[in-house]
């Protein structure tokens, strides 16, 4: 079966040209003009995909997001006429997949979503979904992490984070490595992103984060998870 995806904009243009492309692509392309109606849809239908829209009447880009990554995991792709860093920075930091300025080729847009579904399914086919070290608990399908039975509220990323490093104990990751296994090749920005993301996994998950039990540092090269019993 084809995968979904959820094209939301405000612009119907956009939408045609987005359903026409994709839908030659292969995909089943649902479309909405609102936050709201993204919601609603993304509730009954739940998509593979999102491609969603900045500059929105009522609920914008951002708010949106954070809802629908509320109701379920799922990739979404920034669309936006605003090319401003700052607008990359915080959709990345918020946990966006991707970043698309307009206009755009939709040739390219779709190499994109190809490019971060099949991310998505080497991530799935990677894991064994739940690991568990001492009082720490990661479970994957739920995207939930447990310390002590209690939950932790992680960001998207600092959750795809920890899963990489967690289910690879002992294995160093350079700063450069996990920027681009994490946030890939199109993020704009730095691997001063991976330390700050570390330092607030650390503030999270460790009782002590001056003393590191599970994410240790590896100076002059990068981190690694570590659980001694």
């Amino acid at each position: 079966m084809s995968q979904s995806i959820l094209a939301v904009d405000d612009d119907p243009k956009i939408l045609k040209i987005l359903q026409h492309s994709l839908t030659k692509e292969g995909f089943r392309v649902t479309t909405a003009t609102s936050g709201e109606e993204a919601l609603l849809i993304a509730r009954q239908t739940p998509p593979d995909l999102v491609l969603l829209d900045i500059m929105m009447p009522g609920m914008d880009g951002f708010e949106t997001f954070q809802k629908l990554k509320a109701l379920r995991e799922v990739p979404v792709i920034i669309l936006s006429a605003r090319s401003d860093e700052v607008d990359k920075i915080v959709g990345f930091r918020m946990g966006v997949d991707d970043y698309q300025t307009k206009p755009f080729s939709p040739t390219e847009l779709a190499l994109r979503v190809k490019a971060v579904l099949r991310r998505v399914r080497e991530q799935k086919a990677d894991n064994k979904y739940v690991l568990k070290y001492g009082k720490l608990t990661l479970d994957y399908e739920k995207r939930v992490v447990l310390y002590n039975n209690n939950k932790i509220d992680l960001t998207p990323k600092e959750f795809e984070l920890l899963w990489l490093m967690a289910a690879n104990p002992n294995r160093v990751f350079t700063k450069a490595h996990l920027l681009d296994k994490i946030w890939d090749s199109s993020f704009y920005g730095d691997d001063n992103t991976v330390t700050v993301h570390i330092r607030k996994l650390r503030e999270k998950i460790e009782a002590d984060p001056s003393k590191p039990v599970f994410i240790k540092t590896v100076w002059g090269t990068g981190y690694k998870f570590e659980y001694n019993e």
